[in-house]
């Protein structure tokens, strides 16, 4: 699996990049946060290692970035050298990281957040499959939304999209269905009936 390292000192990117190497990952680098936002956009990567003060773009900013961006979830590790204070991890919990290391990193310490990093990855893709399914009523047509409430196909696709409908009839159904309502009626339908 590609981690992106965004990292300006070139020792630390080095250090950072061997040990995923031999953590069995390949490393894809950034020197700053704006190579690393570039390369984001470009690339589909899902975990980041960043650097929290890098010129041009640090670190929480790339994070925010990636945050207002969309799409699939990344998993942002943000590294510093600064002390890991309770008021640093909450600026950090605020900007969107989701993991916070110290300054040199080991070893150990990077590889446990890359496998919770992995899991929670995991999850966010078996999410999204089953939000992609619609849970629909074979007899009725309506649709069962997240709070298990049934409800018109329309109404549950107008809430989400802000989509209105029109109603009317196919051809396909006009000749199966309204020809032969009018026939058993009686009453002559309409001259393309």
């Amino acid at each position: 699996m590609k981690v992106l390292i965004a990292e300006d000192d070139p020792v630390a990117c080095r250090v950072l990049e061997a040990t995923l190497v031999k953590l069995g990952y390949e490393p894809v680098i950034a020197t700053d946060g704006k190579d690393a936002w570039t390369i984001i956009k470009a690339e589909n990567l899902r975990i980041v290692v960043s650097d929290w003060l890098m010129p041009r773009l640090d670190g929480l900013d790339l994070c925010r970035r990636i945050r207002i961006r969309g799409g699939d979830y990344v998993y942002f590790i943000l590294v510093t050298g600064q002390t890991a204070t309770e008021e640093n991890m909450k600026i950090a919990a605020d900007a969107g990281v989701d993991d916070f290391l110290s300054k040199p990193v080991r070893l150990q310490d990077l590889w446990v957040r890359l496998r919770v990093a992995e899991r929670i990855l995991g999850f966010t893709t078996q999410v999204k499959e089953l939000e992609s399914y619609l849970p629909i009523c074979g007899y009725c047509r309506k649709v069962r939304d997240d709070k298990n409430y049934w409800q018109q196909i329309e109404q549950y696709i107008g809430t989400r999209t802000g989509t209105s409908f029109s109603h009317g009839i196919c051809p396909e159904c006009l000749e199966k269905v309204r020809k032969s309502e009018f026939a058993r009626t009686g009453i002559a339908g309409p001259p393309n009936a």
